[in-house]
């Protein structure tokens, strides 16, 4: 899906994001623990593109996505993942979407926390 170019008003980049940032440690059986360490205050604009469905534990489950925009800024990748409140977000893609570096575009999923209230 090409993204728009248009850009999100500053006013409308008021919600708070931590990114997080991926740290593995050894397990000590060969493997790996992976924890994520907080890292920069972002403030960005967020809004809904749908729900992903996927196959969970043998049932289909709807998967929230969001589309948060971001002032150019510190690099993001996929492994790191987003921060707001209480939710968490897994991010998919980080475009700058016209090459200027103004912008910061993510696709992003939210994460289910299993045995949270829906």
């Amino acid at each position: 899906m090409p993204l728009p170019l248009t850009r999100a008003p500053i006013g409308a980049r008021r919600r708070r994001f931590v990114l997080e940032r991926p740290v593995e440690e050894p397990d000590g059986f060969g493997g790996v623990i992976r924890r994520f360490v907080a890292g920069p205050l972002l403030w960005g604009a967020i809004e809904p593109l749908g729900a992903l469905e996927r196959v969970r534990l043998g049932r289909a489950d709807a998967v929230p996505t969001h589309r948060v925009r971001f002032t150019y800024g510190p690099a993001i990748t996929p492994a790191m993942r987003l921060a707001s409140g209480l939710r968490r977000f897994a991010i998919r893609t980080a475009v700058d979407p016209d090459g200027r570096r103004r912008e910061l575009v993510c696709e992003v999923e939210e994460l289910i926390v299993a045995g949270a209230a829906a």
